[in-house]
């Protein structure tokens, strides 16, 4: 049998609704916590979509896309 996974180790999409809150309790939230969580996603972005032996154009528009959102929505306040 596995051995059961400690609430901290979950990942977001397998906790329960009912331990949510005690999960975001155990989070990191000092700056450090904040800017490391964002390496972690930027590093499996990059693997997954950019590094790859047969790439394709999925990973750079992805990025162009998200740009184009933020810029459309920083030059239209009344959105």
């Amino acid at each position: 049998l596995p051995s059961p996974v400690l609430l901290k180790d979950m990942k977001l999409m397998d906790v329960k609704l009912g331990q949510l809150p005690s999960w975001l309790a155990m989070r990191d939230f000092t700056p450090g916590g904040i800017a490391g969580a964002f390496r972690r996603g930027y590093q499996r972005y990059y693997n997954k979509y950019i590094d790859v032996k047969k790439g394709g154009l999925g990973g750079i528009s992805m990025v162009l896309a998200g740009y184009v959102v933020l810029s459309y929505i920083w030059s239209y306040s009344h959105i």
